[in-house]
Parts: C-alpha cells; structure tokens; sequence
C-alpha cells in the first residue's frame, strides 16, 4: 500500500436509502464504499476485505450496533479497526458508554452533517492508510533485517571456516599491523618457531624471530608498499635459538594498515640443493682424479720397467743398485694409489663377488695419512674374508664414510678397531657377514642417537652435509642387511660402535671356501700408529 492506495469504508445500515445518502456523502473521499444491509453480510464482508472503517447504524433488526461491534472486537484482525456509530434516536450517556466499551471510537447524531462525517471519516480512513505503510515498511525492513543477519551469518561461517582452514594449514601464516605488531599467529607458525599465540601476540614479529633480509628492511618495506607484494627467502630463528631458513610471501590489505605473511621452512630443500652441489663437485672431482690417475698409470707402468731393468744392470755398483731399489720400491706405492684412486670410480654394471677385508685394506690405505696425523692406533681383526655379492663402489663409500666418521671423532689421538667374522643376525634372522668400527672417540650424546641416520641431521656443526650416514644406511638396506651403533661415555671417556651386517648365500660360502682367499686361522693385524704392523695368527 501506498499514499494513494484506496481504503475500504464498510456502511452498515439496514435501510438502503441512509446507504445511498451516506455514499454520496462519501463519494468525495475517493475511496471504496462497501455497503452491508445486515449484520450478517457486514461480517461476512469484514473477514474477506481489509476495512480501514466501519460506519454503522446502532438500530438494526437483528443485532444492533452494540452487539454487532462486540463480535467485531473479539475477532484478532478487527480488534484495531475504527467504528462510527450513527444514531437516529438520543443516546443517553450510559449508551454512549456501552458503545466505546463495545470498541466505537466515535458517535455521530442523525440528521447527518456531510463535511463532519467526511472529515471524521477522512481521519481515520488516513490512520489506516498511515498504519498499513508503516506496517509494510516494517515488513520490508523485518526482512531486510532477516537478509543482512543471513549475509552476516553466512559471511560468519565462511571467516571461520577459512580461520580454520588458516590453523589447519601446515605454513606458518601471521599477520601484522605496519608497525610490526603481530595481530594473528596461526598453529603452524607455533609448531614451526616454538613460540604459542599468546606468547607471541603483540611483539614486533622480525624482533622476535631476529629475520636476517636479503635486501635492507627498508627496501622490502618500500616494495611492499608500493606493489601490495613481497616474496623472498628469509633467515629466522626459532625459539629453541636454531636458525630457519624460510619462503615468505608478505601481502599488504586494501587498507594499507596491515600485511599478511605466509611462510613455509624451506630449511632442508636448501641443505639438499646444498649437499646435491657439493656431491657434484665431489663427483666431478672424482672423475677429474680417476681421468688423471688413468693417464699416470700407463707412463707409471714403462717407467716401473725401465727401474727393474737399471737394477739389474751391470754397470751398476752396489749403493746404485740399492737406490734403484729404493725407488722402485716408491714407484710400486705410487702406482698402487693409482690403482686404489681408479677402483673408487669404476663401477660395475652388475654385482661382482666382493671381498670385504680387501675393501676395508683399501680404504684404510686411503685414510693412512689422517691415521698417522692423528696418532690413532688401528687394530685389524679379520676372522673372515668377508665374502659379498654387490657393487664395490658402494660398500667402498659405506666403510669410507664410517671409517672417516671414526677417524674425525679422535682428532686428539685413540684406538681404531676393525673387526670382520662370520655372525648369525637375530633381527633380519640370515646368516652373513658383520663388520665392526670402534673408535674411542668423543661418542654421540643421548639425545642425538634417535636423529642419527636422519638427512641433513650432522653432529659436525656446519662441517658436515648430513647425509653421509643416512645413504650409508639406504645402501646397506638394498642389500636386506642392517646397520647399527652404540655409544658408551662415561665422565672420562667414551666408546663408539658401527656395526654393519650383510647377509651372504651360501654360494658365496663356497666361493669363499674353494679360494681359500684366508684360512681358517683368524689373522690380527695391528699398527702402533707409526706404520709398523704386526701379523698375529690366533
């Protein structure tokens, strides 16, 4: 409804002429007449329109106009509607009473004044019309209500369902006003620097986690203000005081007062381009070793000859020949690193018999000079000739690395054991071959022996890639075998061993048995740490 909407007048009367006059009395207003001859009908009428007001006779043949505005009042609709009695005959004022009791709001005495009644019916028919727009207005702004609290409410949902997604993401994302105040701190940014939420709110976050930038802060801060964007590496550190290297993406809001940041610890993706850079350099550094020893050997061999040769010659007096000797003698040492440098990087395409004892002689051969610089003292027990299926380079670098490990854990000085047999291993539950390496060296602490075999986990601070035991370990498990460790330290003291198991077939037990590469007797070898040695049978 609106301002010239038409209203609905009901004139109740049961004489038709009165109708007619009050309709023409009326008809100016320009609004709808509804006549009604009967109480009945004028019932009828009202519970099928909207009446805005009743004009009704109080004398009527079969309810009056009292009784008529009783029934109309105890309907819930019709409890507000405005009713004007007419009367023909004097109304004392115990009637009048009973009519504004009845629910008449007004009495208008017959004969009739055409301007009174148009203007009383006028007032009331604009209150109507006045209520139903207000009633309409407060619909519409009911609903209008109803909708923004469901924008509200579903605008709700979604922030915390994305707040949820936010602590269920595994990258720390914080965000902060321009100051460097931290405003949120998700779980992940917990687990990733140790601080809790509530610990962290509120503090300058790059004073908290000490970030080291690529660039001068203030150039970051400029670009970000600049582009709405940031992105870079960043160093940090965690609450325990390790460093952390991280992806950063900084977004700055539509309001220019706050910057979002998701961060993601790109730690060990670093540590691996790093090793995987070392590695290279190291294997280019081995081809380039193998390519040159390749290329002395062969010289090496005419000149060994040319030296057996002159020994032999009879122009020669004794000292001569003795210094000929003697650097023949130097030539066979050169010439058997050459070798030793060619077996480290000639791999071949499919396992060979491996003879673990020569192996191990090899790479203590290599390491003889750390040994010696060292004063460590290396005892060799071989109680078997070790005898595998597999790629040489590979255990090489196993043994190598385990030897190496030992050998820097004694920079002072300390006994070096090597211990080859024949075992049973319980866990894997096969016969094979156990290669033991005891050092007395600075041990490994209690709290580092669960993280041992981990990548990019190093007890050699920033010296060592820490990859060196974990591919020692992959490469032992390709051949179903096992490798292990215990330290004992004491206040002292301390004792270190890597064991390393690998299982044999029984084909190689043969082999090993026709060749009679070693006997059955065990052989001790030991060295005093000054190159003497001496061969033990046991």
């Amino acid at each position: 409804m609106n301002q010239d909407s038409k209203v609905n007048i009901l004139m109740v009367d049961d004489q038709p002429a009165k109708l007619l006059s009050y309709e023409v009395i009326l008809a100016d207003l320009g609004e709808n007449l509804i006549k009604a001859t009967s109480a009945s009908e004028a019932l009828s009428i009202l519970l099928k329109n909207d009446i805005a007001v009743v004009l009704m006779d109080v004398s009527m043949p079969d309810l009056d106009g009292f009784e008529l505005a009783d029934v109309i009042r105890q309907h819930p609709r019709f409890q507000k509607t405005a009713i004007i009695f007419i009367s023909g005959v004097h109304l004392t004022d115990t009637d009048k009473i009973q009519g504004y009791r009845s629910g008449a709001v007004d009495y208008i005495s017959v004969p009739v004044v055409p301007e009174v009644l148009r203007a009383k019916i006028s007032v009331f028919v604009e209150l109507h019309r006045k209520t139903r727009m207000l009633e309409m207005l407060n619909n519409e702004l009911e609903q209008r209500v109803a909708k923004r609290t469901e924008e509200l409410r579903q605008r709700e949902e979604q922030f915390r369902s994305r707040a949820q997604l936010l602590e269920l993401a595994t990258e720390a994302i914080v965000m902060r006003d321009m100051n460097g105040g931290l405003l949120y701190w998700n779980s992940g940014a917990e687990s990733l620097y140790g601080w809790k939420r509530e610990e962290a709110l509120g503090k300058d976050l790059h004073s908290l986690l000490k970030t080291v930038f690529p660039l001068p802060r203030e150039t970051v801060e400029t670009t970000l203000h600049e582009r709405k964007l940031w992105q870079g590496n960043l160093v940090q550190t965690r609450k325990d005081g390790s460093e952390v290297i991280v992806a950063c993406r900084k977004t700055m809001n539509h309001e220019g007062d706050a910057v979002l940041e998701v961060i993601r610890d790109i730690t060990a993706q670093m540590q691996a381009e790093e090793a995987l850079r070392e590695t290279e350099k190291l294997a280019a550094m081995g081809r380039v070793a193998g390519i040159i020893a390749h290329e002395i050997n062969n010289p090496l061999a005419a000149i060994t000859n040319i030296f057996f040769l002159l020994r032999n010659h009879p122009s020669l007096d004794e000292e001569a020949r003795h210094c000929a000797a003697l650097a023949e003698q130097e030539l066979q040492r050169v010439s058997h690193i050459t070798r030793q440098t060619l077996s480290f990087y000639r791999e071949s395409k499919t396992p060979i018999a491996v003879t673990l004892t020569e192996l191990l002689d090899d790479v203590l051969g290599l390491q003889e000079r750390q040994v010696l610089n060292s004063h460590i003292k290396l005892r060799k027990r071989y109680f078997a000739p070790g005898m595998v299926h597999g790629f040489p380079v590979e255990l090489r670098q196993v043994f190598l690395n385990l030897i190496s490990n030992a050998i820097q854990a004694m920079p002072d000085g300390g006994n070096l054991g090597i211990t080859v047999r024949d075992t049973y291993d319980w866990t894997v539950r096969r016969r094979g071959i156990a290669v033991s390496i005891v050092d007395t060296g600075i041990g490994v602490k209690a709290q580092d022996s669960k993280r041992l075999f981990e990548p990019f986990f190093s007890t050699k601070s920033t010296k060592g890639t820490g990859l060196g035991l974990w591919i020692s370990k992959g490469i032992i498990q390709k051949y179903d075998g096992r490798i292990s460790f215990r330290s004992h330290r004491t206040a002292n003291a301390s004792t270190t061993c890597f064991r390393v198991f690998l299982p044999t077939s029984s084909s190689f037990n043969l082999v090993s048995t026709a060749n009679n590469e070693i006997s059955a007797n065990s052989v001790e070898v030991s060295t005093n740490g000054h190159g003497a040695a001496t061969v033990m049978h046991v």
